[in-house]
């Protein structure tokens, strides 16, 4: 069989799994959603850039010291139990802007094996949905405690808590202010410092 090395040589009709995932090897980075590839990203605009390292510059002194670890995309987050066949029973691998991830067994060479305490996505041009519904379900579903939405054409950051088995809207965050972390109580993001200008 000849190696995937473009998107284009990929079946969109096809049901894939992390062990084939391993094997391709372009440069855009693509995420799998139960066995279905979804097409690869925009590249990253400055905008978004900016905005992940403003994210990340606030995050990173509060899980210093913690047990928690926080990563940006590209990291592969595996949303599913390896199980016997380990990867090729895995259908689903998204690629968060940031996560935090608090269980380290959860940790290894490859990423996350299972769902993270709390993950960012920055929506870009084009990807609304994806961020908005496909993510925001799997994320649900998946048991991610915390997920917040940053729309960076609005400067507006909406935040989610899973109860139960639901996300509850836990704020929607449209101006100057302290954004709590209910993944890491006591602590907050400032909304300033996260669309400071550079």
């Amino acid at each position: 069989m000849e190696p995937i090395t473009q998107f284009s040589q990929l079946d969109l009709s096809k049901t894939y799994t992390y062990a084939d995932y391993l094997t391709w090897k372009f440069d855009e980075f693509v995420e799998l959603i139960k066995g279905k590839v979804l097409r690869p990203m925009a590249g990253l605009s400055r905008r978004h850039q900016a905005l992940s390292i403003n994210i990340l510059r606030q995050v990173l002194p509060m899980v210093q010291g913690k047990s928690c670890q926080v990563y940006h995309a590209p990291f592969d987050v595996r949303l599913a139990s390896g199980g016997a066949n380990g990867n090729q029973q895995i259908q689903t691998v998204v690629q968060p802007d940031i996560c935090v991830i608090c269980d380290r067994s959860k940790l290894d060479d490859w990423g996350c094996l299972g769902a993270p305490d709390w993950i960012i996505e920055i929506v870009s041009p084009g990807n609304t949905a994806r961020d908005t519904k496909t993510k925001f379900d799997l994320y649900e579903e998946s048991g991610v405690r915390e997920y917040w939405i940053v729309y960076p054409g609005q400067k507006t950051i909406t935040a989610y808590v899973l109860e139960g088995e639901q996300y509850k809207l836990m704020g929607e965050y449209i101006e100057p202010g302290a954004l709590p972390v209910t993944t890491l109580p006591g602590l907050a993001l400032e909304w300033a410092d996260i669309f400071a200008e550079d």
